[in-house]
């Protein structure tokens, strides 16, 4: 049983509270953590219930999508697990993220460039056919390459580094990207929102300082809940944090008539 209270999710800001918020059998969850969470529109991923709370949100005729800001991280190959951290390992899960399956493990590691080192690089699971670097632009100054900003997966061409482990070092010839923006739907988001895989939305944010986002791109999957990725960089331009909402004003380079999408 874990007590979820508003002082341990403020602790959680930093690096991110995921969305929806993990509640398992036999939580319990404060008042005031509830209210912490609902005023950042994060819903609950209750196990109890079986189900997800992350939907869209409409205001008035607008609709809007919830934000996960993504900080350096990468996902390995089975292999490259051994090599880094001993034989037979396995990654342990430290919390879920937004996507379902997707977890942030407790396995941490270390990027060198020809510049620099960046350390306690957090690790994502599960484990992937290809190991996969995702840093920031200015993450690349500081290490000293220039990744091209690519959709995960594509890592043609793309430069490497060396990750070092507690065990071991795999140098990469390729796999470091910077991630492009995309939004993650179901096909029933996808329907809701007209689109379809691969198409592009515009998404602007609120406040003083709004920001229009350009050519997001639309990842469809019966097993996606919906959230806008966008790498530290982009979300700091934007005073973007995880869990705010962006409204969607077009799609496919083309704003929306909301009297008639």
């Amino acid at each position: 049983m874990v007590l979820i209270t508003e002082s341990k999710l403020r602790k959680l800001l930093r690096k991110g509270i995921p969305n929806p918020f993990p509640f398992n059998e036999g939580d319990k969850i404060t008042p005031a953590a509830m209210d912490f969470l609902r005023d950042r529109k994060i819903g609950l991923d209750d196990k109890r219930l079986g189900h997800s709370t992350r939907t869209s949100t409409k205001r008035g005729n607008e609709l809007m999508i919830p934000v996960g800001v993504s900080n350096r991280h990468l996902h390995l190959s089975s292999y490259d697990i051994q090599l880094l951290f001993g034989e037979n390992y396995e990654l342990t899960p430290l919390r879920q993220l937004s996507q379902e399956g997707q977890f942030a493990a407790k396995e941490q590691v270390t990027l060198l460039g020809p510049k620099g080192l960046i350390k306690d690089v957090r690790v994502l699971g599960p484990t992937r056919g290809e190991t996969q670097v995702e840093i920031s632009i200015t993450d690349g100054f500081q290490l000293g390459i220039h990744p091209q900003v690519r959709l995960s997966g594509s890592i043609e061409d793309t430069p490497g580094l060396t990750l070092i482990g507690p065990k071991g070092c795999v140098s990469l010839q390729k796999g470091v990207i910077v991630a492009q923006r995309h939004v993650h739907m179901s096909p029933e988001n996808a329907s809701e929102f007209g689109v379809n895989q691969g198409e592009t939305l515009l998404l602007q944010t609120s406040g003083e300082r709004s920001v229009i986002f350009t050519d997001v791109v639309v990842r469809v999957d019966p097993n996606f809940q919906l959230d806008f990725h966008l790498d530290l960089d982009e979300g700091n331009a934007a005073g973007l944090k995880t869990g705010d909402q962006v409204k969607v004003i077009g799609k496919n380079g083309e704003l929306l008539s909301w009297e008639g999408r």
